[in-house]
């Protein structure tokens, strides 16, 4: 494994970031543990999750089945750099959704008690709160942070100008403000490219990806089809709607002797903004075979090639659509 800064931090993490979204509604409480295990001995030290995750109203089922991980012992929350998220609905009462003060005090106290834990290396906000203003928001951070309860705070889903927003409104208040964002990157979407990604090198955020294989898409979806293995609705129609894209990259693929799921994280890994992806698998043999982007070492060549494929939107704003 390799380890990168988050950021303009000194906090060190591993390249690739465990995503716990599928643990509950798709894998067991056992498998899940299996699999944490297991990505400790490969090296992982950086788990992401959300208190929504488990997707039963309030019940925060992902973050409780990490909670009961942790309490096994044998320094399992010692070695891991923990994120977890704060804004979606865990009530049907007006303050239980959102970044309202009162709601990241409550939402921070009960993640921590379901994550069996006394603290948050990364408390993410999942989605910008356009209705709260940055002075409320980053009070409420600022306690948290002094309780010792959140150790650094990022966001999630922001536009580039919220970044800019949240950040100029913390140094107002001299505090370290965002240090990542955790936004949807991957070949096929690449709209982040115009105003995030130039945010992020700016303000010194680490990228954290999510859906770097878009949903399935780039990790083979013609070649599973052609096995046989069905898609689900949504995924169908993104081939359809791809296919042409996906005939190349897949046979590009080919040529130079690696998986689709491979190259696509090995393109991601090229961009010195990118601190880890996030991979979320199902199970053990999908965490086993995450590991080979890591030493895949695209040429320029390979890279303009993927980009011939997936082209993005011709570099950052306003460059990319302007003189």
């Amino acid at each position: 494994m390799q380890y990168v800064k988050l950021g303009r931090t000194g906090l060190k993490v591993s390249r690739l970031c465990l995503g716990t979204m599928n643990f509950g509604p798709q894998t067991s409480e056992p498998d899940s543990y299996a699999i944490m295990d297991r990505a400790l001995e490969l090296g992982f030290n950086f788990f992401d999750t959300a208190n929504v995750y488990g997707w039963k109203l309030g019940e925060g089922i992902t973050e409780q089945i990490v909670g009961r991980w942790w309490a096994q012992g044998g320094g399992r929350r010692e070695k891991v750099v923990l994120a977890t998220k704060v804004f979606g609905r865990m009530g049907e009462w007006p303050n239980e959704s959102r970044l309202s003060a009162l709601h990241i005090k409550r939402a921070c106290e009960a993640s921590l008690k379901r994550l069996q834990t006394d603290y948050i290396d990364l408390y993410q906000m999942h989605h910008v709160d356009r209705e709260t203003p940055w002075e409320e928001i980053w009070q409420a951070m600022e306690q948290l942070v002094r309780e010792g309860k959140v150790l650094y705070v990022g966001s999630s889903n922001f536009a580039g100008w919220h970044i800019a927003q949240a950040n100029e409104a913390a140094k107002a208040r001299h505090f370290m403000g965002l240090v990542s964002e955790q936004s949807l990157y991957n070949l096929k979407d690449r709209m982040i490219e115009l105003e995030v990604i130039p945010a992020c090198e700016h303000y010194g955020l680490g990228l954290i990806p999510w859906s770097p294989l878009a949903g399935g898409l780039l990790g083979g979806a013609l070649q599973k089809a052609a096995q046989g293995r069905r898609a689900n609705a949504d995924v169908q129609k993104e081939i359809d709607e791809n296919r042409g894209k996906l005939e190349l990259y897949e046979q590009f693929c080919k040529e130079i002797g690696e998986k689709p799921a491979d190259v696509a994280l090995a393109w991601m890994l090229k961009n010195p903004v990118v601190t880890a992806p996030i991979i979320g698998p199902r199970t053990l043999e999908q965490l086993d075979g995450s590991m080979r982007p890591l030493t895949l070492q695209l040429s320029d060549e390979q890279m303009k090639k993927l980009d011939e494929i997936w082209p993005g939107p011709g570099g950052p704003a306003p460059e990319a659509y302007a003189w």
